[in-house]
Parts: structure tokens; C-alpha cells; sequence
């Protein structure tokens, strides 16, 4: 399922378009324990309500594809009888109708979702009637499939921030009374994934709004399939493997980090006429190491711990590409450049002084002499010629500089 697919079902949650047949929830405590149950006919909602609601159910369909929103696939063994695939197309089935069913999904959720608050549990109904497009994307009059799915999400449920507000009953300023608000979505899913415009019952499209730390627990639990990795952790996983290469450098680690971004970036946009998105294999990852400048060391380490982490879920370049990590690394390539023209120039004041100085001491003194610290102990004065001399003791392969012109003994 890609951008594509969840923008055109996304695109329907609005008042005029909206086809949600059924609204069901259940209200869960800290403690695990069912508050109580709703089950509404959706387009019978007060306005209120019906938008509220839609807000939450475009919640589950928002954010970046791989990273807030993954595609999940059943192993063979829950697709048979008695499996969680097997079960969820039995809840569509029943659009929401069966006490029994709806009840058995809250416990599935409730046992497997970790949490430590209160939170609402929402499952939504919808069948999509899917019209036909032609090869330049106009919409035909005519049925390709009706979509059936279920639509689920998890709202954490809070206390309001305690504040002041006006009392009415008692006609004063005082403490607003708290009261529990559902949030936006923890995490949810999408069953069966809309895939090419069709339904996919083989696979399910999972949200999560936190991308650092999705709940793995639930996917595998929950819903019976294997997780994966966001975008985000994939990052930091590949990150945190550079940075453990090079232990407590971390300059240098940040450098080296930097320069692989930036090898990859480069990869990644001269590829961008590619159909399929470039994968992070070894192949791939040496190369990059190589034109970074990585040490062969470093780099057989950077591959094993890759690999071990990883395994066959290889993640694509684009996701371990951080944007903001290149804007700093870019930053701190300025910086240096900068403090290296600055010591340039410093360096070029301090010679523009020295000329200075030893012309302002030629109008003071005859001679004026400038010899290496060494050289100093070894001028002495002499008579030569009835003359009174300064003797300066020359090797052959020194040299001498006497009004900015070069000699040699």
C-alpha cells in the first residue's frame, strides 16, 4: 500500500463524501477494565461528534509511509481457522453488528496493547465503492470493487490541565472542573490493506504517531504479525552503529557520519529516476564506507554490526538519510572553512605587523637584525679593517635574507 492508495481513501473522510457505515468503541482504565461501550450508526452523528470522529479516523492515515505508517504481512498460520487474519475478516463481516465479536477484539487489545493510562478503543466500518480509472487517472462511472475494511484507533484518554474559569452557577472566578479528553491516536490500523486500488487481505497498513517507539508488542500480539522497524529506528539504529565504530571519538564520529550521509544523499538523488528505492545492502554499504573514507577496520565492523541488526530486513537508504543531520554536518563543514580563512588572515596581519614594526625600527636604528633564537648567542662584534663589526657565523647551507633579498654564504 503506498501514498497513493492512503490519499484516495483519506480524501473521502469529509462530511459530503463519508461512507462509514458503523462506529464502535470500547473505554478502558489504567486498570485494564472496560468503562464502558459505544456503538453508534456514524452518519446518524450530531455534527459535533461526526467531525470529532472523522479528525480521529484521518489521524490513522496520516504521516509518511515507512516510517508513521507500515505495511504489515500475516504469517500462512494466521490466515488459518482460529488465526487473528482469520478473525478480523469475520469482525468486517459483521459490520460491527456482533456484541460477541466486537467484544472479543477489545480483549484482544486490551491484553496486548501496553499502556499505562486510560484509553478509547474505536473501530470504524466503511465499503468504499471503487470506481474505475482510466490510464490517465479520469474516473469512469462504472464499479471496480466495493472496499470493504475496518478502520481501528487507540486514543489515549487525560485528565484536562488544571486551570481557572468562570463558575456561572456560583458567579465567580475559580478552579475549572477536570474532565477526561480523548486524545489524537496512539496507534491503529487499516484491515485489509488497500493495495492497487483493491483489498488485500493478506496484509494490514499499521499507524503509529510515536515513530521512536511504535508499539512492536501489539503488532505481534495484537494482530498476529511479525513488526517492523519506522523509518526513525531504522535511522537510529544505523546511526548509533557508525558512532559505536569509533567509541569515545565522537568528532571524528560525526565527521565520518556526515560524510556517509552525504555519499548516500548523493546516491540516493542520482537514482531518483529509479521505479524501486535503493536499498541499503552490503554491496551498497561498502561502496558508501569506501568513498567516505572509512578505515577497513571500521568498516568490517560497521558491516557486521549492519547485518546483525538488520538481518534480511534491509532498510532503505532514504530512511537512514537524516536530513537534519546533514544540515548540521554542512553547517559544521562552513564553520571549519570559516576558522581556516580566519586564521589566514590572522596569520597575514601578524607578517603585515612584523613589516611594519621592522620598518618603523629602520627609522630608528642603522641596523636592525632578525635571526632565528638559535643564531643569537652566536653574534659577536669584531674589528675588521679598523672597522667595528657585527660577525654572524654562516653554515653552507644557510641562508640570508637582507632587505627582502635572498643570499646565501
Amino acid at each position: 500500500m503506498d501514498k497513493k492508495g492512503v490519499l484516495e481513501l483519506k480524501r473521502r473522510f469529509t462530511k459530503e463524501n463519508c461512507t462509514f457505515t458503523r462506529l464502535c468503541g470500547c473505554y478502558v482504565d489504567a486498570g485494564k477494565n472496560k468503562v464502558v461501550d459505544l456503538s453508534e450508526t456514524f452518519l446518524n452523528l450530531e455534527d459535533e461528534e461526526f467531525y470529532k470522529y472523522l479528525e480521529i479516523a484521518k489521524k490513522c492515515l496520516s504521516g509518511t509511509v515507512g516510517n508513521h505508517l507500515l505495511e504489515l504481512s500475516y504469517p500462512l498460520e494466521e490466515e488459518a481457522a482460529g488465526g487473528r487474519q482469520q478473525f478480523l475478516l469475520g469482525l468486517r463481516e459483521s459490520k460491527l453488528k456482533n456484541p460477541e465479536l466486537l467484544d472479543r477484539f477489545y480483549d484482544m487489545v486490551i491484553e496486548n496493547y501496553e499502556y499505562a493510562g486510560n484509553y478509547l478503543i474505536l473501530i470504524f466500518h466503511d465499503a468504499y465503492d471503487v470506481i474505475t480509472k482510466t490510464k490517465d487517472n479520469n474516473a469512469l462511472d462504472e464499479s471496480e470493487e466495493v472496499f470493504e475494511y475496518l478502520l481501528c484507533a487507540i486514543c489515549p484518554v487525560q485528565l484536562s490541565k488544571p486551570g481557572l474559569g468562570y463558575r456561572e452557577d456560583e458567579k465567580r472566578i475559580g478552579a475549572r472542573i477536570r474532565d477526561w479528553v480523548v486524545g489524537v491516536p496512539d496507534s491503529g490500523f487499516l484491515f485489509p490493506a488497500f493495495t492497487d486500488r483493491s483489498a488485500d487481505i493478506h496484509s494490514l497498513m499499521f499507524y503509529t504517531k510515536d515513530t521512536k517507539a511504535p508499539h512492536a508488542e501489539f503488532m505481534e500480539g495484537g494482530l498476529g504479525c511479525p513488526s517492523r522497524r519506522t523509518a526513525t529506528e531504522q535511522k537510529n539504529a544505523f546511526h548509533a552503529i557508525v558512532k559505536q565504530a569509533y567509541g569515545d571519538d565522537l568528532e571524528k564520529s560525526s565527521e565520518v557520519l556526515y560524510d556517509i550521509q552525504q555519499n548516500l544523499n548523493e546516491l540516493i538523488e542520482s537514482q531518483e529516476d529509479d521505479k524501486e528505492p535503493l536499498v541499503l545492502t552490503k554491496e551498497t554499504m561498502s561502496s558508501v564506507l569506501t568513498e567516505s573514507g572509512v578505515e577497513e577496520d571500521k568498516a568490517a565492523r560497521i558491516e557486521k554490526n549492519c547485518e546483525e541488526e538488520f538481518g534480511e530486513e534491509l532498510p532503505l537508504a532514504e530512511y537512514v538519510v537524516d536530513s537534519k543531520a546533514l544540515a548540521a554536518g554542512e553547517q559544521m563543514q562552513k564553520e571549519k572553512e570559516l576558522a581556516a580563512q580566519v586564521e589566514v588572515l590572522q596569520q597575514q596581519l601578524r607578517e603585515k605587523q612584523t613589516e611594519e614594526e621592522a620598518e618603523e625600527a629602520v627609522k630608528t636604528y642603522d641596523v636592525v637584525l632578525r635571526v632565528k633564537p638559535e643564531k643569537v648567542s652566536q653574534i659577536t662584534s669584531e674589528i675588521i679593517n679598523g672597522q667595528k663589526c657585527l660577525v654572524i657565523p654562516m653554515n653552507e647551507d644557510e641562508h640570508a635574507n637582507v632587505n627582502g633579498v635572498n643570499t646565501t654564504v
